[in-house]
């Protein structure tokens, strides 16, 4: 409530941050500011607004997608991490080197594609491409209001319960930028969907979205798996006993209702997005018989090795309604 409060009392401040924001991307939209473009493929996820609405498993999606067609490397900011620079991910990497979703990349794909991490995004796309084995294509994560690189082909993503159509910029709402600033994804993407979304809900949504004549629009929702899994094991969700359910991400609630319509018992800590934990947080959590975590945290929490023989995660997918318009869009550009 306070936090609320907060940004109501804030709202003077909303004209003067989207102006700032809206004259930067003047700027760059009329090459008063220049912008870097390559000859090489270059994606861009990302989005307009604060929070989670999707971007990791966007980019697992990507690389699922590419990676047995093409040389491929992600590009991430590695939030939270204590290095500076370009990082490319390899056997030593952790949270600390290179931050928590580029480690779940390298965990993943680790021996298929190159995971690396630089606040600048320019230079760390010249350091892949100086590479002796350089990648082929470039997925940058969490780059669209990165506008120093000019990515060939940009993916929006928006949260079904959070579409950017409906908010306002910071501080009182939750935009990076003002709602314009869509206009230059080639595809948008309204992710965490319910399953059943209706064709007349969708209709409803593209209607908002007022797409130009360049964009096209897919929906997509969460698969989770059905089973649970750890460094050395893997149990069924049907079989869980009454657990610990520890999330630090945007917006916990989708896995929250997931786990209770299953009719799983659990508890629930929540703590912020890209949270630190700290000692005395692996304290309260070492007498947990089980604990089950979302990937992201996992990357972090298992660094506790007092931790390993009870802490598990629930592997994440998503699923996008029209597979083959997605999937034909990004292949050829690629090409």
């Amino acid at each position: 409530m306070l936090v609320k409060f907060i940004r109501i009392i804030l709202f003077p401040i909303v004209p003067i941050y989207y102006l700032v924001t809206w004259l930067r991307n003047w700027l760059y939209d009329k090459g008063i500011k220049t912008s870097q473009s390559y000859d090489f493929p270059v994606i861009c996820v990302g989005n307009l607004s604060t929070g989670g609405t999707g971007k990791t498993p966007m980019i697992e999606y990507l690389i699922r997608l590419l990676k047995d067609k093409k040389q491929l490397a992600t590009l991430s900011r590695g939030y939270k991490r204590k290095t500076e620079g370009f990082v490319l991910a390899d056997a030593n990497a952790n949270t600390d080197s290179i931050g928590d979703e580029p480690l779940q990349f390298y965990n993943k794909f680790k021996n298929e594609i190159k995971v690396t991490v630089d606040s600048n995004r320019q230079n760390g796309i010249e350091n892949l491409r100086s590479l002796s084995s350089m990648p082929e294509v470039i997925l940058l994560d969490d780059a669209y209001q990165h506008r120093k690189v000019k990515a060939g082909f940009n993916i929006l993503l928006t949260a079904y319960n959070n579409l950017y159509y409906r908010d306002i910029v910071l501080p009182t709402g939750n935009l990076r930028e003002p709602r314009s600033g869509s206009k230059r994804a080639d595809i948008i993407v309204v992710t965490k969907c319910r399953k059943d979304i209706s064709e007349v809900e969708k209709q409803k949504i593209t209607s908002g979205l007022k797409l130009k004549s360049h964009q096209k629009v897919c929906f997509s929702y969460i698969d989770y798996a059905d089973k649970v899994a750890s460094a050395n094991n893997s149990l069924r969700l049907e079989t869980l006993p009454k657990f610990t359910l520890v999330t630090g991400i945007a917006n916990a609630k989708p896995l929250v209702d997931f786990l209770a319509e299953k009719g799983l018992q659990f508890d629930h800590l929540e703590f912020s997005d890209h949270y630190d934990f700290k000692a005395s947080d692996i304290e309260t959590l070492k007498p947990k018989p089980l604990i089950l975590t979302t990937e992201k945290d996992y990357m972090r929490l298992s660094n506790d090795r007092s931790l390993k023989d009870n802490l598990y995660y629930i592997p994440i997918e998503i699923k996008i309604d029209k597979p083959e318009l997605f999937n034909t869009a990004v292949k050829s550009f690629v090409s």
